[in-house]
């Protein structure tokens, strides 16, 4: 049921960027949520609140200051090696009627989120709205490090494509991430983008910080999978959109080699076991699909398509035209 008339002057949405370690990519993630980028959206109705963990590499000053008053950052120091209580820190400062978290500020977003995120709060006052991830270059970043693809690789791969000029144009040269490749119609394990009632955040108790392993662990599938679980939420599915993961070093998708990302990976998944008394599976939810689809993403709602009839025990076939 759609939500009557707004009765505050809250931004509709906060939405919580966390950094390190990452000034350009986090640059580029702020610069796709201003709204000269963002198609329809109103700097009344968003915020944007940008959380740095010190390091030796920050955002740049001239940058900060440039940012509109919609906007706000926050620098803090952090000893542990998990963003979890940077996100709570960003979730206190904000004002939003629904929040919206971003554990990897290293993500560039597409530019219908914010007025599609929006539009998603007001079917429901459960809405849990949500929206797919990627890889920037043709294969999963762990992957493609080992071929010699780097911050240089990927940032000749953006000017191919003239970003920020059109940013539906990211998926030109991106791949689904490993956490979303089952593709919209199958149940995935995460999503980098991911808005809900700030009720539904303080139900849940925001991120568990008992994941206190490098990165926070899979706190964020965790998230996932009890925002999404929440009783009577409403999962909207931004399937049109994106977030696109740039290059960084991170903690899943940086130079380590297979064997030691993959025993990382396996602790990680004990460590789930071990919070939750059982193994992490994808939340099963029934979606609702909202907002545009530019040419650009039709071939991840083919490779989608393909992937759901492949489980149904149906086999697609592409060259058949049906009168």
């Amino acid at each position: 049921m759609l939500r009557g008339p707004r009765t505050t002057d809250a931004p509709i949405v906060s939405f919580v960027l966390i950094v390190y370690d990452m000034p350009r990519q986090a640059e580029n993630t702020a610069r796709s949520l201003l709204t000269d980028y963002q198609v329809g959206a109103l700097a009344s109705e968003y915020e944007v609140v940008i959380v740095e963990n010190e390091s030796g590499n920050h955002m740049r000053p001239e940058f900060i200051s440039s940012l509109p008053d919609n906007f706000s950052y926050h620098l803090r120091k952090e000893a542990r090696p998990t963003p979890i209580h940077a996100i709570n820190f960003g979730i206190q400062q904000s004002r939003g009627e629904n929040v919206c978290v971003m554990i990897d500020g290293a993500r560039v977003l597409t530019p219908g989120i914010i007025r599609n995120t929006i539009l998603g709060h007001r079917l429901s006052d459960l809405a849990v709205v949500t929206v797919p991830g990627y890889h920037l270059g043709y294969e999963l970043q762990q992957k493609a490090v080992g071929s010699g693809y780097d911050e240089e690789t990927e940032k000749r791969l953006m000017e191919s494509i003239g970003w920020p000029e059109n940013g539906y144009r990211l998926f030109d040269i991106a791949c689904f991430s490993g956490s979303c490749a089952a593709g919209f119609y199958l149940p995935h394990s995460e999503s980098n983008c991911i808005s809900m009632p700030r009720r539904i955040w303080d139900d849940l108790g925001g991120y568990d910080p008992r994941f206190d392993m490098r990165g926070g662990g899979v706190v964020n599938l965790d998230l996932f999978k009890r925002a999404c679980e929440y009783p009577g939420a409403v999962h909207v599915f931004l399937h049109g959109e994106g977030t696109f993961h740039q290059f960084h070093g991170g903690v899943t998708t940086g130079g380590e080699d297979a064997e030691t990302r993959q025993k990382f990976i396996d602790a990680i998944m004990a460590q789930y076991e071990e919070i939750r008394g059982r193994k992490y599976e994808s939340p099963a939810t029934h979606p609702i699909y909202l907002g545009e689809l530019s040419d650009h993403a039709l071939k991840f709602v083919s490779v989608s398509s393909a992937k759901k009839m492949e489980r149904l025990g149906e086999v697609p076939e592409p060259h058949r035209i049906s009168a």
